[in-house]
This record gives structure tokens, C-alpha cells and sequence, in this order.
């Protein structure tokens, strides 16, 4: 079974809208892929559905208690300095470092522009899901 670190663009986009980051999510909530989140992506995707979208707190709560429910909670014990262009995304990167991550999934140019960190693939969700969802799956 894959495990997988999405990043905050994923699960904003999958909070709000249907399509490939709501299937990433979905293949969790079923038990095909074992999810990782931090309290960074956590935290940062809380703000991002207030400031951006108008999220009431409760609805925030319910979308927090989701990712926590389908996820593997996870704390970085070590920080990297891989993405140049935008350093705060390399807490993306941790969280898949701590977690085992076998992919990073993200809709970041930044990130996608690192490619890979050790064993980890970093690639959009559409990559992903035609990976996962396979003919040798």
C-alpha cells in the first residue's frame, strides 16, 4: 500500500472542490493509501479555509477532525532546506521525511521543481492517481 503526504493545496482543493484531490482523500478514507499530515499542513490548510474561502470555525473543525481521521499524525524530528524558492513548503517535505512517504502530492510549482528528496516522489495528484490506480494495480 502506497503512503502518501498530501500538501495543503491538495486538501483545500478537495474540501472545496470534486476531482482528483477529493479521489486522493477518498482512496484514504477507504483504506487504499495510508495518508500523513503535520500539524504545518494541518494548521496551514485551517487558515487557508478561513482567509480564503469564509469557513465558519465549525466547519473548520469537521475538516480538521477528517484529516485527523484518515491520517497518520506525524511530528518532523529533522529539518531539511531542499525547496529554494519557497523554504516554508520544505515542512511539506519533513512531514513525508518523518512519515515514510513513499510520494508527495502537490499542486506547488515549487515543490514539483524538487522532483524527489531521497526515496520520495513528488508529483501532482492526476501522476499520482494514474500510478496508483493502474493497470498493475
Amino acid at each position: 500500500m502506497f503512503s502518501v503526504t498530501a500538501d495543503t493545496n491538495i486538501w483545500v482543493s478537495a474540501f472545496n472542490y470534486r476531482g482528483n484531490p477529493r479521489r486522493l482523500i477518498d482512496m484514504a478514507q477507504n483504506g487504499l493509501i495510508h495518508l500523513a499530515i503535520s500539524d504545518t499542513i494541518i494548521e496551514e490548510t485551517r487558515r487557508i479555509l478561513a482567509q480564503r474561502f469564509n469557513w465558519s470555525p465549525e466547519r473548520i473543525d469537521e475538516a480538521e477532525y477528517q484529516m485527523r481521521d484518515i491520517s497518520k499524525h506525524v511530528t518532523p524530528t529533522q529539518t531539511v532546506d531542499v525547496v529554494k524558492d519557497d523554504p516554508d513548503d520544505n515542512r511539506i517535505v519533513e512531514c513525508a521525511i518523518e512519515a515514510g512517504s513513499d510520494y508527495l502530492v502537490t499542486g506547488d510549482k515549487d515543490l514539483l521543481r524538487v522532483g524527489s528528496h531521497g526515496t520520495i516522489r513528488i508529483m501532482k495528484v492526476a501522476e499520482f492517481l494514474g500510478i496508483a490506480q493502474g493497470p498493475a494495480r
